[in-house]
Parts: C-alpha cells; structure tokens; sequence
C-alpha cells in the first residue's frame, strides 16, 4: 500500500446501522465484509437500532436500516456523527461502498 493511500484511510469509520432477522442487512453485511478485503485499516462496527441503548438510533433509522455511515470522525461517545457521515441506505453495492469511501477521505485530506 503507497503511503499516502495508508494516510488517508487511517481513521476512515463504517458504521452499518442494522437489525435482527433482516435480509438486506444481511447482504449489506456481505458487500462490507467484501470491501475489507482489500481495506483491513478501515474502523468498522454495527450498531443494532433494536438493542437497549440504541432509541436515538432507532428514532432515526427505523424504517430504513440497513444504513451505512462513512466517516472520520466520532462523537464524544464513540459514535458515528450523524450529520457529517456519507449515508448509504437500503441496497447499495460494493462499488458505492468504494466511491463513497474515496469521497469521505478525499474530503478530509
């Protein structure tokens, strides 16, 4: 990996935003898992808007999971920025995964 590609995706944060017993989560799950292949420096968790603790998420997403955040920076809690972030929602492919990551980091530089 070229330096400068290595700076630029260091603090580079995917949350996927998700819920039990849901298939396109399921398939968001595997175009994520598909992207990291190829990009191991990526920060990437999953929040569960249906879990305890999560109603502010839940409030936002309900209807709409799966919903991915890309972004480089986090709130004082840990959690991804609800403003700032590149949304993906619904069905989206590994490409747009690609390109909404280039955008984000090529934003931040």
């Amino acid at each position: 990996m070229r330096p400068t590609l290595a700076r630029l995706s260091a603090g580079t944060r995917l949350t996927l935003f998700t819920r039990a017993n849901c298939g396109l989560c399921d398939t968001a799950k595997l175009r994520i898992q598909e992207f990291q292949k190829n990009r191991s420096t990526l920060d990437y968790s999953e929040i569960d808007i249906s879990s305890p603790g999560h109603q502010k998420w839940r409030d936002v997403y309900d209807f709409d999971v799966p919903v991915l955040h890309i972004d480089k920076g986090l709130q004082q809690d840990g959690t991804t920025t609800l403003d700032a972030a590149k949304k993906l929602m619904h069905r989206f492919t590994l490409e747009e995964i690609e390109a909404a990551v280039a955008q984000v980091e090529k934003n931040a530089a």
